[in-house]
Parts: C-alpha cells; sequence; structure tokens
C-alpha cells in the first residue's frame, strides 16, 4: 500500500495532468476548421412570402362612424313688398306645411284719372291705391322656432322673417377618401347602430357630398353660410318613427355590393386598389412577374380580381413598393423566423 502511495498514484496525478494540458494546447493553436454542414453555420434565409390565388365572398360594406343631428330649420321669407298686416301664428306654435303664418299688406299705386268738369275743364284725380293681401305660409311642418316681424313692419320680397325647425333628424359622418372607391355606384341607404339606443334601423336618402360645405346661418337659410366645413360627408334621414336626440353618436353600415365565388387576393398583394391594379406573380423558376390585374369588390382586407389571374396561382403577398408592415403583418415561418412584408426579417 505505501508503493501506491509514494509512487503509483502520483504518477498517475501528473499523467492526467499532462494529458489535460496537451488537449487545451491542441485546442488552443491546432483547431480543426468546423464542418460546413455543422449546426455553427447558419441556416436561415430571407423570403418573399407568397400567397395563393383562392375563391372567396366579398362582403362591400363600409362602416363610418357618425352623429345624430336635428335637420336645419327653414327659413320664413317674405313674398311681397309692403307692410305687415295681420300675425296668424306665435313664435313657438306647431304649424304644418302651407299654414299662414301672416299676410302683408300690399299697396298698388293706381293711374291718375282725368274727368272733364262743369265748366268744361279737365281736372286729373288720383284715385286711393289698390289693397290686396299676401299671405306668407310655412315653408314645412315643424315648430316656429323664430318670428321676427312685428304689425306694420316694412318688408320686402325675400327678407328672412323666421324659421321653422322640422322634427326630423339625420345621421352624418365623414367618409375618408379612401372609402369613396368603394362607394361608387351610390347606395341609397344604410343600417344605423346606436349605442344604447334602439334596434338596428335603415335610414334612407343617403347622400354623398363632396368638397366645402355651408353651414345654415341664424335664419336657417343653408345658402347663406356662417362658418364651413371640408372633406367627404355621407348623411341619412332617420325615420321618423324611431326616437333619437340629437349629439348621440352612431355608426353606419352602407351596403356596396357583395361577390361570391370568386377570385380574392390580399389588398396588400396589390398595386392599385379601384378598377385596376399591379400584382407580382411568381413563376416555376422562382423568379417574379409583374401582371396587370382587373379589379372588382374589395371589403379593405380582400380583393376581387376580375381579370390577370387563375386559380391556385402563386404570388407576392406584399408588393415590392409597400410600406413597411406592421408587427401584425408579420408571421413565423416555421423555422422560428419572423417573416415581415416583403421578405423583411425581423
Amino acid at each position: 500500500m505505501g508503493v501506491w502511495r509514494k509512487w503509483i498514484f502520483p504518477i498517475l496525478r501528473i499523467a492526467l495532468i499532462a494529458a489535460i494540458a496537451v488537449a487545451l494546447v491542441k485546442l488552443a493553436f491546432f483547431a480543426e476548421p468546423a464542418d460546413a454542414d455543422g449546426p455553427a453555420v447558419p441556416t436561415g434565409s430571407i423570403t418573399d412570402p407568397v400567397t395563393v390565388v383562392e375563391r372567396g365572398t366579398i362582403v362591400n360594406d363600409v362602416a363610418v362612424q357618425g352623429t345624430v343631428s336635428a335637420d336645419p330649420a327653414v327659413a320664413v321669407k317674405a313674398v311681397a313688398v309692403g307692410t305687415v298686416d295681420e300675425l296668424f301664428v306665435q313664435q313657438g306654435a306647431a304649424v304644418a306645411q302651407g299654414d299662414p303664418l301672416y299676410d302683408i299688406k300690399i299697396e298698388t299705386p293706381r293711374d291718375p284719372v282725368e274727368t272733364t268738369g262743369p265748366d268744361g275743364l279737365i281736372q286729373i284725380t288720383q284715385p286711393k291705391p289698390l289693397i290686396t293681401f299676401q299671405q306668407v305660409l310655412a315653408p314645412i311642418s315643424g315648430v316656429l322656432t323664430s318670428l321676427t316681424v312685428l304689425h306694420g313692419q316694412a318688408v320686402t320680397v325675400g327678407d328672412a322673417t323666421g324659421q321653422v325647425a322640422p322634427p326630423t333628424f339625420s345621421v352624418s359622418g365623414a367618409l375618408e377618401p379612401a372609402q369613396q372607391y368603394r362607394l361608387l355606384d351610390r347606395p341609397t341607404e344604410a343600417t344605423v347602430t346606436i349605442a344604447g339606443g334602439p334596434a338596428p334601423f335603415v335610414c334612407t336618402g343617403l347622400t354623398i357630398t363632396n368638397g366645402t360645405t355651408s353651414q345654415p346661418d341664424d335664419q336657417g337659410d343653408p345658402g347663406v353660410g356662417t362658418g364651413t366645413g371640408s372633406g367627404t360627408t355621407v348623411r341619412c334621414a332617420v325615420p321618423g318613427d324611431v326616437t333619437v336626440f340629437p349629439g348621440l353618436t352612431a355608426s353606419l353600415t352602407i351596403p356596396a355590393g357583395t361577390a361570391e365565388n370568386v377570385l380574392v387576393v390580399p389588398t396588400t398583394a396589390v398595386e392599385g386598389g379601384s378598377g385596376t391594379g399591379v400584382v407580382y406573380v411568381t413563376g416555376a423558376d422562382g423568379m417574379q412577374e409583374q401582371r396587370p390585374v382587373t379589379l372588382g369588390l374589395s371589403d379593405g382586407t380582400l380583393v376581387e380580381v376580375v381579370e390577370g389571374l387563375t386559380e391556385g396561382e402563386e404570388i407576392l403577398m406584399f408588393t415590392p413598393n409597400a410600406a413597411a408592415p406592421s408587427g401584425e403583418d408579420c408571421f413565423d415561418d416555421g423555422s422560428g423566423s419572423m417573416i415581415c412584408g416583403a421578405g423583411i426579417m425581423r
């Protein structure tokens, strides 16, 4: 046992230390090149994501946020030159279209009359003027919110002398410029939903107004503006049997057509979005081909391809000139890498 402690164990310890030292020297100065096929070589690649042309259904419903507002009052205007003779109603009264509000006394001068007197001389007399009355009628049904004339007041044709506010309401909202391409057929109605209000209802008489519009003046005259607004506004009438109040927030859903069992592609895959566009087709050799297409309906996410592509073709999911996508446009390619937009790896 003394031989083992004195000679064998020290020799084994020295041999082990020597082996470790040799191995470290080899790793430091004589390392072999890594295998080119080994895991140390990156295997990821940047690819352009593609999508397949397939069939689907496009429901072109345009959503617009709007508000409920009372329809503007209509001005009461004088219809003749004269003086106010009699007021038939008082401010605040409910009136029906065509009800008389007041009348105007009109004095029309008569021609002088020539007569021969007993002495044979010609006498000229001026008869009293012809007196007639012209009634001013309510332009619409509603409430006479103002009446600014008094008995004996002189008026001329077109003078604003009051206004009648209708008991009707409208829903209006701002239309984004891009949404106008989806409403080229000019729908005539929309479905309105009011949070906390009645069940969704259909409003009719839908209008789309472009450009600058005038606000009614103090007398309710829409032709004389006290302020202006610009942009594109969509407006429709609330049915008379639906209870609403000014200022309520509403959501308008405007149906603009449906296309079933048609070829569809993502809108991100098309340059252009109304009528015509360009897509990038991936060929069998992997090369990209620019191809013009004819477009149909769009729901903002998918667009109908009327002509230019066939079912099953592969095209780029994002056009080369598309803006840098957000994180929501990225996806996992299966290897742990995130593909965003036209082959941008994140």
